[in-house]
């Protein structure tokens, strides 16, 4: 008998052969939206999660893909004309005014269209969890990141000088600008938060799905509990820079070990997420449970 890998590695194969006109089509559109987003979005903080998702969620649709083919029902037409001709509006607008936000959501519904067209809505609601998570690779809009962006910054400038000065470090901070001893130090956007929440929240979901079947009240809980997590976690970081700062000098804090701070704080922000996952579950549910 075939393993359940042959089994998928034949479906796909047959799928591909019967749609390689549809699937050659949405290549064209999605390599050079692709080729932007590891150009730009990729290789900064704020978007350096985004092949983990899109690698993740093909890894999960694979597993998935024995369920999909054999108890999907192909969709509607006139819906799949709506859905296909919205998001290739979206496509279009984003590339000739080069947004890429808009090209990316865009891209998206023209793949959501197509697996519509295919297997129906019930193979969507079988799914909605690769869906939802999918939509993590859509960049955010610049126009909304900065604007939530600023108050994170001045909010953990003032939570790091605060919990310095009791100690004796001459710390103090006016806007997003923190000055120790002699040295002056900028807030990016890097270090409000902002950027962490998103990569934070792809992976812990991610992570909630595999370890507790991806009940959507208890990754609610979760993702609203990453926020702050992220925060905190950013707040540690601007306190390890200010103290390499005011002991090693401004050259130290700003060089390799500024990269490094941002490397360990995430992976801190990771392991309490683990944490607090670990003392919820205990008490949301019941042990050796999978919730559905």
């Amino acid at each position: 008998m075939p393993s359940r890998e042959a089994s998928s590695r034949e479906a796909i194969t047959t799928a591909f052969l019967s749609s390689w006109p549809l699937i050659l089509g949405a290549a064209a559109l999605a390599i050079p939206t692709l080729l932007i987003l590891a150009a730009n979005n990729w290789s900064r903080e704020e978007g350096a999660h985004g092949p983990l998702v899109l690698a993740t969620a093909a890894w999960l649709l694979w597993l998935q893909w024995p369920a999909i083919r054999k108890e999907g029902v192909p969709g509607k037409g006139w819906a799949v004309a709506l859905l296909l001709g919205f998001a290739l509006l979206l496509y279009v607008t984003g590339q000739a005014f080069d947004l890429i936000t808009l090209s990316t959501a865009g891209l998206y519904g023209v793949g959501f269209s197509i697996f519509y067209s295919k297997f129906g809505a019930r193979a969507i609601v079988r799914n909605w969890f690769i869906f939802f998570y999918l939509l993590f690779a859509v960049p955010p809009p610049r126009m909304w990141l900065d604007r939530l962006t600023f108050p994170l910054k001045q909010f953990v400038s003032t939570a790091a000088t605060e919990m310095l000065q009791p100690l004796g470090i001459p710390v103090a901070h006016e806007g997003v600008v923190i000055y120790v001893a002699q040295y002056q130090l900028l807030v990016e956007d890097a270090c409000s938060g902002m950027n962490s929440i998103f990569g934070l929240l792809a992976i812990s979901l991610f992570y909630i799905y595999l370890m507790r079947g991806g009940s959507w009240w208890y990754s609610l809980i979760l993702g609203v509990l990453s926020v702050p997590i992220a925060i905190l976690a950013n707040i540690i970081r601007i306190v390890i820079l200010i103290l390499l700062t005011y002991y090693a000098g401004d050259d130290v804090a700003q060089g390799f070990l500024h990269m490094a701070a941002g490397v360990f704080v995430f992976a801190t922000a990771l392991v309490l997420m683990f944490a607090v996952d670990q003392g919820l579950s205990r008490i949301l549910l019941r042990p050796g449970r999978r919730t559905a």
